[in-house]
């Protein structure tokens, strides 16, 4: 009896792993990108190049996904070098210090067809906060190489002042409010 139980334990144990699925960013089709209000008057804009993501998930609708994404934060370009050095400087990101920032969720709720309000940490410049970001998921399909391929985007905002950074730049100069978007596709592993 002890053997049919221990049998079993392990069949389901076996499934529930294998249920398990894995995808990862595909960096050449993806991106993580921010804006923030310059002059109370305009958006500035800037990315990302260099970061990691992955989702893992053993439910189909997603309802269950952990998100973990990993970002250089000296791969910061805004398209204008100078800003770029500014920004990696103790002024704002201390880049030297605190070369990576990361997200790592805590919860997935789904609010709404391919709709998702998701909960987790976010770290960088020496301090972690929660947010809360909405996530898209925008379909699944096989692409011209028969790898399953998902495509999602992720938004919200956080508070620059929660993160102390910039804060000798008042909000009259730049907003307080960063705005988040990272629009990606991912391939199942």
């Amino acid at each position: 009896m002890k053997q049919i139980f221990s049998f079993l334990f392990i069949a389901f144990l076996s499934t529930t792993i294998s249920a398990q699925t894995t995808w990862k960013a595909d960096k050449a089709h993806s991106q993580v990108s921010f804006g923030i209000t310059h002059l109370g008057i305009s958006e500035v804009e800037g990315r990302f190049n260099e970061f990691d993501a992955t989702i893992e998930t053993s439910k189909e609708d997603l309802s269950d996904a952990k998100y973990t994404v990993e970002i250089q934060v000296p791969s910061i370009d805004t398209g204008v070098e100078k800003r770029d050095s500014h920004l990696k400087s103790g002024d704002f990101f201390d880049a030297e210090k605190y070369p990576k920032m990361t997200f790592v969720s805590t919860s997935s709720k789904k609010v709404g067809e391919g709709k998702y309000k998701v909960k987790g940490d976010l770290t960088f410049h020496g301090i972690t906060k929660p947010v809360t970001l909405d996530v898209w998921h925008r379909g699944t399909i096989t692409n011209q190489n028969g790898e399953l391929v998902s495509g999602f985007e992720i938004t919200g905002d956080v508070s620059r002042s929660d993160f102390n950074l910039g804060p000798d730049f008042p909000e009259a100069v730049l907003s307080d409010k960063v705005v988040i978007d990272v629009d990606a596709e991912f391939k199942k592993q």
